[in-house]
């Protein structure tokens, strides 16, 4: 028994030093869950874990008491268990600078006999992704976020072409940057390109570049940004907008990487890697005519779908709070029950772009830093699609009987403002300076607060 345990602790010694050869943050799990090792850039991006109390992996990352799989979660360890093979899942782990998702790869080492005895995982931190409140730019923790964010993940480190969709508003750009900075080519620049609204002369100028004397106005020679993009990423968003006299230029760049500048025959090459977005049916323009199919084919090698916020709507809550602290500068603002209850069930046709000029001029409106539901109905006053009426219905009820949480606001702001009126002998002035509003405000809510 004793040389049993002498060789384990032997081959043990053995795979935590192979831990430091993995470029990525990598851990050495047994098969009962427990951290045996961590290399160093483990612990520089999670923090130092204490050995002694033999953790076990899910509650260093998640907090759990179970396994992954018992929490209603994939467990890369139970997936490995039962296919022998390597075996990948994207997690929300806990970190020092909050929930953060993480790309994780699950690596089986077996014995002589071909048992499982061993698991190297391998952690790597999706760029600018985030499942809490945080400055990252990319935030969510839904099914359907996390389906979207596991494939950019999954496709960043590669060099295949990215096809993004999905509606406006929905974050394309933010996707495209994420895969970037997840590639080889983060260290180099990612280059944008907005096809919608170009004339074919200024696409390919933008594109390509020109010499000087290439046209009126061309007084110097000037880079295109296929050349801009060198070594690094091309983005070109809305590709559906690209002039089909222009798309088979495109075409030729894509399957040579060589072009030319507009008023000249010097041939030149450029190595990029390329990420195409847009809202619109890329298919259906190509079976029209209006888009050309082997572009289409050409460009459509991965494609991703992001989500609409009406696909995600249990996200909504953390990009209020989120979005709000961004736009804050520093303040920090609180959203009734009611009021989130209403932004829960408004339809976002301009997805997460809407509900960001949302909150903004919820903010405009808003005389203390309290958002509630008088706010939002301010905001959405010039509403012609009847959603708000909708919404405020929907918080306003709960099986049929008035929320609770809606009552009670406003009975407390109502003893609040009336406590400070007779502190005050009714200096209206005084007590709206006192409570943090204007004395507008301070009638309009003693006029909407009155009971029934």
């Amino acid at each position: 028994m004793n040389r049993i345990a002498s060789d384990r602790n032997t081959l043990t010694s053995g795979l935590t030093h192979m831990l430091e050869g993995y470029d990525c943050p990598a851990i050495l799990v047994s098969s009962e869950y427990r951290i045996l090792a961590t290399n160093q850039l483990y612990r520089k991006a999670f923090g130092d874990i204490e050995m002694d109390t033999g953790p076990r992996c899910y509650e260093i990352s998640h907090g759990y008491q179970v396994p992954c799989d018992q929490a209603g979660e994939d467990c890369p360890l139970r997936a490995v268990q039962q296919s022998g093979s390597r075996e990948r899942v994207l997690h929300i782990h806990q970190t020092p600078r909050g929930r953060e998702h993480v790309d994780v790869e699950m690596i089986p080492i077996h014995d002589d006999q071909g048992e499982l005895d061993f698991f190297v995982e391998l952690l790597k931190p999706v760029p600018l992704a985030s499942g809490s409140v945080d400055e990252k730019e990319f935030v969510g923790r839904s099914p359907a976020f996390n389906r979207m964010l596991e494939r950019v993940a999954r496709v960043g480190p590669t060099e295949a072409s990215v096809l993004l969709l999905g509606e406006s508003g929905t974050g394309k750009e933010l996707a495209a940057r994420a895969i970037h900075m997840a590639s080889r080519r983060k260290d180099q620049p990612l280059v944008t390109l907005e096809c919608a609204g170009l004339t074919e002369a200024l696409f390919e100028s933008e594109l390509f570049g020109h010499v000087k004397g290439a046209f009126t106005g061309a007084q110097a020679n000037k880079k295109g940004l296929v050349e801009l993009a060198n070594g690094g990423t091309l983005f070109l968003d809305e590709i559906g907008d690209v002039p089909l006299s222009m798309q088979v230029k495109l075409l030729r760049l894509l399957e040579t990487g060589t072009f030319r500048r507009v008023g000249s025959a010097e041939v030149q090459s450029s190595d990029f890697r390329l990420i195409c977005a847009t809202h619109k049916n890329l298919a259906r323009m190509a079976e029209d005519g209006t888009f050309r199919s082997d572009l289409y084919y050409r460009i459509n090698v991965f494609p991703i779908k992001l989500p609409s916020l009406e696909q995600r709507r249990e996200d909504i809550p953390l990009l209020v709070k989120t979005l709000l602290a961004r736009m804050a500068s520093g303040k920090e603002y609180h959203v009734t029950d009611s009021a989130m209850r209403i932004l829960c069930d408004l339809h976002y046709r301009g997805n997460i772009r809407e509900l960001r000029n949302l909150l903004n001029r919820a903010l405009v409106f808003a005389d203390s830093n309290i958002i509630d539901r008088h706010v939002l109905e301010e905001c959405l006053e010039d509403d012609s699609t009847g959603q708000l009426q909708s919404a405020a219905r929907e918080a306003d009820t709960a099986d049929g009987e008035p929320s609770s949480q809606w009552t009670d606001l406003k009975t407390n702001e109502r003893n609040y403002l009336k406590s400070l009126l007779e502190a005050y002998d009714n200096d209206k002035e005084q007590a709206a300076e006192i409570a943090g509003i204007s004395v507008r405000s301070l009638y309009r809510k003693l006029e909407d607060l009155s009971p029934d």
